[in-house]
């Protein structure tokens, strides 16, 4: 048999049969959606009718939880639960590691005569004690110091996670620890809605609207990955520990030809697309939409919108269920931010929006010009982002997400809003004092006569913005397609909250009904002169825009080292102690948690490409040399000259980037020894491009490791 796992694994795929034929979805997607989701139709038949109005009340309206109904709603959990499959309960949280985290435990108790009883109290709903000491913590636990504490958050409904061999109950909580500080970003995301929510509503009593319910932000993520056949995935150690591919060349042919997006979808990626769906709708999340993305093997899966809490937690589980269904048609789906160097990355389009009940506080409607209420709103977000650009940058900061910001396929580090032709119209009125018009989108002639008359949008959009406004919502692209959403929402929520307390504290001083327009008008034209600077139009992706910025004076954090230190700074701790999302040692500690988290995974890639380099690559790059020399040496042998020169030089070039190879895993040794980022970054770099000549230098059935031409076309 081959030795060479590269070859054996693309001789396994020629040879694998085409995907079987399915039996189609045999119940409807409505019998389906939300069977495994303990949701407010199963609450209404399992509890009785008092429990289950208060437990209502504190999902839609905000109310405080009494905590004497837990036991009737845990009796009712375990009952459905236990019908459903189940055996084991877990709590479910999202600690500092970027995952979600559970502990399972059964249901099961011994009784006295020698059998067992199922049981699940209210107590043990409520509250979980995991052990905290081995998660991040940025230093506000010590190792020795293990006890941390769950609490159940009844606004995100529990759910049944199924293996081949039984069903657990999860339950979505908060993770703190036992002094009380937030470990997870479930609590800080909580405690920023909860924010927005009080300055939102309080904004709404100065227009004289008092909202039927709870004001809650509202979240669409998008979500983009990548999908290659599981056997290359298995032959390649960086896409297994890194999550993205250390060495590799741009083949031929990749994107140019922009024929894969929105491209006919393949048979065996439909079938793992369907069962996602499937998947995703018995946990009653949206699936919405599905396509292939720009890059050759990316695509893309979207949702509907849904209450901002809920729609985190339901990302974390779009990307563990990607990942297991994935597994099971014999692929791997990575979703690490540049998986191909040189192609286009991926992130998430994170579409936040503020919406009263049956209401969407940015959606502009026919007149925006009229519409006071939108207009306050829409400039309380453009000065928060430009007040806080750098937190919103620190907000998306990753390793992963350094290698895609600004690389001509997602939004540079540079934060700006795109608002378009229609609202750039209206805000420039807003700064003369004198809102009249509104330009309309109007209508598009196309040209053929079967076709109807199209209305069209009041702007286009700008894929290359990193803010964009999208005809009712914000879109977020920086956002990394590993990372939580949890993270760049609790700014968003927070900033707004500080800018709508502003305002609001300022209109609810005016005493005379008469001088209300006059003092709005006055506060919007101050916001627009001063932050109308961070709203660009434009090609975001251009150098021209980079030099722009700087003379506006926009921030350009492009590495997250020095975009993290923009959570510390005094104004960021003001900020998030005001409205109590962070207290200074959490704010502190992520900072902490996200700095190492960078520095670790650093690390790792470069003792990783080290010793890629040094076990992997190294030994073929001599056989290749060696095998070149013998061939001179023979041909010598019998007196044959011509061609000797070329192949000499040949080798000369294989022993260059050899030389080069062992040169830059010396210095890699070195900075990795330092602990110096920087410098294992610039020197991944130089062994980057040594490794990369040889791969086209080296005989293609020596070459080990699987190439991008086959990984990103063979699926």
């Amino acid at each position: 048999m081959d030795t060479n796992l590269r070859k054996q694994a693309i001789a396994n795929i020629a040879s694998r049969p085409n995907p079987q034929k399915g039996n189609g979805r045999e119940q409807a997607i409505s019998d389906i959606y939300g069977e495994d989701v303990f949701n407010i139709r199963t609450m209404k038949d399992y509890l009785p009718k008092d429990i289950y109005k208060q437990l209502l009340a504190t999902i839609n309206k905000g109310t405080t939880l009494d905590a004497k109904i837990a036991d009737e709603v845990a009796c009712a959990m375990k009952d459905w639960a236990i019908k459903k499959g189940a055996s084991h309960y877990t709590h479910w949280f999202q600690p500092l590691t970027g995952s979600t985290a559970e502990k399972h435990d059964s249901f099961i108790e011994p009784d006295n005569d020698g059998g067992v009883t199922l049981r699940f109290s209210g107590k043990t709903l409520i509250q979980g004690e995991p052990d905290a000491s081995s998660f991040p913590s940025g230093g506000i636990r010590a190792t020795f110091e293990a006890r941390g504490y769950t609490a159940w958050d009844p606004t995100s409904p529990a759910f049944i996670k199924r293996d081949d061999n039984g069903a657990t109950l999860c339950i979505p909580t908060a993770f703190c620890s036992y002094t009380g500080e937030a470990l997870d970003k479930k609590t800080p995301l909580l405690r920023s809605m909860q924010a927005l929510t009080e300055q939102t509503e309080r904004l709404m009593k100065c227009f004289g609207e008092v909202p039927e319910g709870r004001v809650v932000p509202t979240l669409g993520a998008e979500q983009e990955y990548f999908l290659i056949d599981k056997e290359l995935f298995l032959a390649r150690p960086d896409l297994m520990q890194a999550g993205r591919t250390l060495f590799g060349n741009i083949p031929p042919k990749h994107q140019q030809l922009d024929d894969h997006y929105f491209g006919a979808i393949k048979p065996r990626i439909l079938n793992f697309m369907s069962e996602v769906d499937e998947e995703l709708w018995k946990l009653g999340i949206p699936a919405k939409t599905r396509h292939n993305e720009v890059a050759p093997a990316q695509f893309e899966l979207a949702p509907m919108f849904e209450e901002l809490n809920l729609a985190v937690d339901h990302n974390m589980l779009v990307m563990e269920t990607l990942k297991r269904v994935a597994d099971r048609h014999g692929l791997a789906c990575l979703m690490h931010e540049k998986p191909f160097a040189g192609i286009n990355g991926s992130g998430k389009h994170n579409n936040w929006s503020i919406n009263p009940p049956g209401d969407n506080l940015l959606n502009p409607g026919k007149s925006p010009h009229k519409d006071a209420l939108f207009l306050t709103v829409l400039c309380a977000v453009i000065k928060a982002v430009d007040t806080h650009a750098d937190l919103l940058r620190a907000s998306v900061a990753c390793a992963g997400n350094d290698h895609r910001l600004g690389a001509n396929e997602a939004p540079p580090a540079i934060i700006s809003i795109f608002l378009g032709e229609q609202l750039n119209d209206v805000i420039e009125q807003i700064e003369r004092g004198d809102v009249k018009s509104t330009k309309s989108g109007g209508t598009m002639q196309i040209g053929v006569d079967t076709i109807p008359i199209m209305p069209r949008d009041a702007t286009d959009r700008n894929r290359t913005s990193p803010f964009a406004f999208t005809g009712n919502k914000f879109e977020f692209r920086a956002v990394g397609s590993t990372q939580s959403c949890a993270g760049a929402n609790i700014v968003l929520n927070t900033i707004a909250a500080e800018v709508l307390d502003e305002i609001a504290t300022k209109l609810e001083a005016v005493k005379k009904k008469s001088d209300f327009n006059k003092t709005l008008q006055d506060l919007l034209q101050k916001i627009v002169k001063k932050h109308k600077r961070v709203v660009f139009n434009g090609d975001n992706y251009s150098s021209a825009w980079e030099k722009e910025a700087a003379r506006r004076g926009l921030p350009n954090l492009k590495k997250t080292p020095e975009a993290l230190k923009s959570l510390i700074t005094p104004k960021s701790l003001k900020l998030f102690e005001k409205y109590k999302v962070f207290s200074k040692i959490e704010l502190h500690s992520r900072y902490e948690v996200f700095k190492e988290n960078y520095e670790t995974t650093i690390k790792i890639e470069g003792e990783l490409a080290l010793d890629m380099a040094l076990t992997t690559i190294l030994p073929v790059a001599v056989e290749q040399q060696k095998l070149f020399s013998d061939n001179i040496l023979k041909m010598k042998s019998v007196g044959l000259t011509s061609g000797s020169t070329e192949i000499k030089k040949h080798i000369d070039n294989i022993g260059k980037n050899i030389s080069a190879l062992w040169t830059a895993s010396e210095l890699l040794k070195k900075a990795i020894n330092a602990d110096n980022s920087e410098k294992i970054i610039t020197t991944m770099g130089k062994l980057r491009k040594a490794v990369d000549s040889l791969e086209m230098q080296v005989d293609d059935n020596l070459w080990p490791l699987p190439k991008y031409s086959e990984m990103l076309f063979i699926y």
